[in-house]
């Protein structure tokens, strides 16, 4: 097959079996018939020589060759979707469009009060899917389409095709039961050092920025738990004399929720950047630009757990939540 041969129709499904990894679910969302996907697949394999790929537990999964042209793929899909054939307007109160996001549970906790609040008002019949995904999978899932917007803290994540907003900073406290026997209103580096540490470890998320300040300062503490999930927490924390070291927002839930006591760090800690990611495909989008100027109105400067500005989190703090 000649360069000429290779038609824009052959990216296209190209990218559908990207995204769907199928060639019926390809064929369903091109509006095309299932022989003409398998034909246009065949094409494709004979052209580059490989065969893109290969069914594995009932999917399509992509040959190395395959994952070579992924993102010069998503490119040409991204500039001909954006430069040369634009979508129509985003009408935010008749659209019924549902858009992926990517948070983490503390993302959730952090974002989705306002947000879909805002959403319920502005834009009435959107619906919202929220996805937790290892920092590879959401690039290749923001790649594909399949993530519209990622926001939080996610470490390493960059690329060519990365667009980013800085939101606001969110910095780090300790935790422990009020009526703990050896830590009173404030804590030393000693006393850090030498409590039962519980620790949240999830892949590419905020915590992995304490952690490696503690490398730094040459600290090692004694960790006792070790969880990739934050919900058990509160409870583990408030029932014994362990602390625990997490971002202030969850800090200031933990608290409301359970008997527990912030603690400043008793050493410097830097703070972390939450922003909202996302791709070069969905740069100008209508729908997608709606979606992160309203996350950009609602966040840029402004932790929504702390002051007045969120009606949710102000209420939330003035029904008994220490602070």
């Amino acid at each position: 097959m000649a360069y000429s041969d290779l038609d824009f129709n052959l990216i296209k499904v190209l990218e559908a079996l990207f995204v769907h990894r199928s060639v019926s679910a390809a064929a369903e969302a091109l509006c095309v018939t299932q022989p003409s996907v398998s034909l246009s697949l065949k094409r494709l394999r004979a052209h580059f020589g490989d065969d893109l790929f290969v069914r594995q537990g009932g999917r399509m999964v992509p040959t190395a060759v395959a994952e070579r042209l992924r993102e010069p793929v998503s490119r040409v899909i991204a500039t001909v979707q954006s430069d040369i054939v634009p979508s129509g307007p985003f009408d935010p109160e008749s659209s019924d469009r549902c858009f992926v996001l990517s948070l983490s549970d503390l993302g959730e906790l952090t974002f989705l009060p306002d947000l879909m609040a805002s959403l319920r008002t502005l834009a009435p019949h959107v619906t919202v899917q929220s996805v937790t995904l290892p920092t590879r999978d959401l690039k290749a899932a923001l790649v594909d389409g399949n993530v519209d917007l990622a926001l939080g803290y996610f470490y390493g994540f960059d690329g060519d095709n990365l667009f980013s907003q800085k939101l606001f900073d969110q910095t780090f406290v300790c935790l422990a039961r009020v009526d703990h026997p050896h830590i009173g209103d404030s804590l030393t580096t000693e006393q850090f050092l030498q409590a039962e540490h519980v620790i949240v470890e999830q892949d590419g998320r905020s915590q992995e920025v304490f952690e490696r300040r503690l490398e730094t300062l040459g600290l090692q503490r004694h960790v006792v738990l070790r969880s990739p999930h934050f919900m058990s927490v509160p409870l583990l924390i408030s029932q014994s004399d362990m602390i625990t070291t997490v971002p202030l927002a969850v800090a200031r839930i933990y608290t409301k929720l359970t008997d527990l006591k912030m603690l400043p760090l008793p050493f410097h800690s830097p703070a972390v950047e939450l922003k909202q990611f996302w791709h070069r495909r969905s740069h100008t989008d209508p729908g997608t630009l709606w979606l992160r100027r309203l996350v950009a109105r609602l966040f840029t400067g402004h932790d929504p757990t702390i002051g007045d500005q969120s009606s949710f989190w102000k209420s939330f703090r003035g029904s008994g939540m220490s602070s």
